[in-house]
Formats: C-alpha cells, sequence, structure tokens
C-alpha cells in the first residue's frame, strides 16, 4: 500500500468515526478526499474487516451495534436522507410512512415511499424495501418541512377517514410554529387538507 493510499484510508476511517453509528452513506461522501478508485479500495477494506456494513449496491452503514441483538438494521431516513444527497435529489415521506412518523398510525410499512424530484427507483436492504417514487414540483413544493408531512399523512388517511380524534392527536403533536408554517404552504394542499389545517391553526390561536 503506498503512502497516498495508506493517506486516503486514514481520512476516509476518520470520517466514519466522525459520524456517529448509524450512519448511512455512498461512496460519493468521501469525494473530497481522493480518487474514486482510492476510496472505492479503503470502502472495500473497512467492509471486509467489519468496520461498515454493505447494504445494497454503493450504500454502506456504520452500523450500531446491540449488546444482545448485534448489528441492528439502519433507520428508513437515514438510508433515504444517504441516496437524495448521493443524487442531489429532494425527498418527502408519504403514505403509511408520514402518518406514521406522525404518530397517527402505527402500521411501520415493509415498503416505504418518498416522493422525490428525482427518477423513480427502489432500493431494497435487509426485508425493507424503500421507493422512491418521482412526483409533480407541487407535490414536493414542501418537501423537508412540517407541512409536507402532514399534507401527505393527511392524503394516505383519506378525507373520510380524518375525523376528530386523527385533528385531536395532530393538534397535539404540533406546535405554533409548526402550525405558522403549515399556514404559510396552505395553498400547497387540497381544499379538505386546507380546512383541516385552518382548524389547527385557530386552535393554537386560542391557546395564547
Amino acid at each position: 500500500m503506498n503512502t497516498n493510499t495508506q493517506s486516503v484510508d486514514r481520512k476516509v476511517l476518520s470520517k466514519i468515526y466522525g459520524h456517529k453509528r448509524g450512519w448511512v452513506f455512498t461512496p460519493s461522501h468521501f469525494m473530497d478526499l481522493g480518487s474514486r478508485d482510492a476510496v472505492a479500495s479503503a470502502l472495500k477494506r473497512y467492509k471486509q474487516n467489519g468496520l461498515i456494513r454493505q447494504l445494497a449496491r454503493g450504500l454502506y452503514d456504520y452500523p450500531v451495534r446491540h449488546p444482545r441483538l448485534g448489528e441492528l438494521a439502519p433507520s428508513v431516513d437515514a438510508v433515504a436522507q444517504a441516496l437524495a444527497g448521493r443524487e442531489a435529489i429532494r425527498i418527502q415521506p408519504s403514505g403509511a410512512y408520514a402518518a406514521n412518523r406522525l404518530g397517527l398510525s402505527t402500521q411501520v410499512p415493509m415498503k416505504v415511499v418518498y416522493l422525490t424530484d428525482g427518477i423513480s427507483r427502489t432500493v431494497a436492504v435487509g426485508n425493507q424495501e424503500i421507493v422512491l417514487k418521482r412526483t409533480s414540483p407541487k407535490n414536493m413544493a414542501t418537501a423537508g418541512r412540517i407541512s409536507g408531512l402532514v399534507i401527505q399523512a393527511l392524503r394516505y388517511l383519506g378525507k373520510e377517514h380524518v375525523d376528530q380524534k386523527i385533528v385531536d392527536a395532530l393538534d397535539s403533536r404540533l406546535d405554533r410554529a409548526a402550525c405558522d408554517q403549515l399556514m404559510q404552504d396552505i395553498r400547497y394542499a387540497p381544499a379538505w387538507i386546507a380546512d383541516v389545517i385552518r382548524d389547527l391553526s385557530e386552535r393554537k390561536g386560542t391557546e395564547q
């Protein structure tokens, strides 16, 4: 191993250690440290010695280790964020996963769907499928904000299933700042969801 290769290896190792266990990454996270081949060689070595784990092609993690359960599965969000970072795209949780994130559903789907402004693709990590689904610019307008999560969760539940119990659950989950953000983004919501947003905002207004 030449001096330059050793240097890249050390830099890659330092960056891995610099993140907490549970970090999910791709080779592109290390492109500032050396050539593509040098980074690939370093990751291959650290995979072989058990420091990191390969989750899928071009996707790795620095796994969390439980004293009894061994290496734990990476978080879905960490995987999705790593993919988004590699491809320079935006993502937005949707469907059952969005509802679960807000505590509106106890269902943890085996297929987690994120809306994206990038290309559609599916990545399997263990027994979990992460689906990136290309969607319209309007659906991505609120990506990464609480309003995006609320709108997608309510879309999934459907108008007929969003009752007072669901609104009360959202009310307890969202603070004034979140409701302010919802009101700023209300134009991106269907009319019936806009009504829910106004209700939530009025509730917060009367609490002050």
